[in-house]
This record gives C-alpha cells, structure tokens and sequence, in this order.
C-alpha cells in the first residue's frame, strides 16, 4: 500500500488532506453497500431482484419526471430526497414489510452518525426527515417516485407470469399520493414492460434476403 502514487507525490511540501476529505472519501465507500445490499422484499416475490442502489438510481430519474411535470415542484430537492432516502441501508440493510412486524431498525441513528461526519449533514437529515413527512410537495412526489418504481419493476414480474406480483401491485397503487403518480401508474399497468423496444421495431428483428445473418 506504502507504494501507491499520490497526488502530492510531485509536491516538496505535500499537505496531508484534511480529515473532512477523509469523511468523504469514506463516504463514497460506503455509498458502494448500498450496490451490495439486496432488495430484500423479492425473496417473497419469489421472483426479481434488484439492489438499494438500482432502485434508487430509477426513482431518482422518476423523482425527476415527476418534478419536471409539477408546475412550482424543485426537481434539485425531488432527485435529493430519492438518491438520501435508503442511504441508512449501508448500515442498516433493507427490511422488508415482513421483517418489520418483528426487527426494529434505528434508522435515525444510522443517519445522524453519517451526517455528523459530512460537511452537508445538515441538509442530508433535513432531506431524509422531509421525505419521511411527505408534508411538502417535493416529498410526495418522492415517495410516488418510490412506489412507481416499485410497480415498473413488479409490473415486469406480472408480464413474466408471476402472478402473486398482482397483489403487491394492489398494495402499491393504494400508497400513491399524487394524482399524478396515480394517472402515471394507470398507463403504467396498461402498458407492455417490453414495448418500449419490441413494438414497431420489427426491421430491428427480420433480416431481409439480402442480409441473412442470423445475429440476435
């Protein structure tokens, strides 16, 4: 490890870096749990998986839609809330509904004791207790980007033919707060998973005799 290049390496008087960097540094390895932990709701599914890390990276960007589809909404403050809002789960790991009638997790201390070592803790904490509020606009949206990601990823398992998705669509529909999430997740549920590629894209599949590779 001595033999790893630095930076400073170039330097006469190198500064070490400061112990806030250090926190942050810390911070990005630690956002890479959230890449290794499970999305732990699937094992009952029996069917689908997918990390903390994928499921917030798609709400993010529904955050974003929906944001950009409220007049007066902040989109900035929507994507915040969905990107912080499982960042507890790096220390926590994810509970799902079934977990939670028997573990209770303390999930306001993992985030008190990550913000107290970043610079924006502050705003971290505000963004997570707001989200948890669903008091604002901004935070419902958020919590609708939650759910609808929910019901694209479960609404892929319908089409696969789990059938038992269908009841957790249910669930889902009902935890929606915004008639906009609910209009979304109305076209959601009467559309195809795979038609975004696969309808009317039938020269991306037929090989003319021209052109006879059998290439998928």
């Amino acid at each position: 490890m001595n033999d790893l290049p630095s930076i400073h390496d170039a330097d006469e008087n190198p500064e070490p870096p400061s112990n806030s960097f250090k926190n942050i540094i810390n911070f990005f390895f630690e956002l890479g749990m959230l890449k290794k932990t499970p999305r732990s709701g699937f094992q009952f599914l029996g069917s689908g998986k997918e990390s903390v890390a994928d499921h917030s990276f798609r709400m993010a960007l529904i955050g974003y839609t929906l944001a950009r589809l409220s007049p007066g909404a902040d989109p900035h403050k929507v994507v915040c809330m969905c990107l912080f809002h499982d960042v507890s789960e790096a220390r926590t790991g994810d509970m799902n509904y079934v977990n939670k009638q028997y573990v209770s997790v303390d999930e306001m201390s993992a985030v008190e004791h990550l913000a107290g070592t970043l610079p924006f803790g502050d705003e971290f904490k505000a963004l997570f207790l707001e989200y948890r509020r669903q008091d604002t606009d901004e935070s419902r949206l958020a919590h609708d980007a939650d759910q609808l990601d929910l019901l694209v990823e479960l609404k892929e398992q319908l089409d696969l033919g789990n059938v038992y998705a269908r009841k957790w669509i249910d669930f889902a529909l009902r935890r929606l707060t915004t008639d906009l999430g609910r209009n979304l997740a109305e076209v959601l549920m009467q559309t195809d998973s795979t038609a975004w590629w696969f309808d009317g894209h039938d020269h991306w599949w037929h090989h003319g005799r021209d052109n006879p590779s059998s290439e998928f």
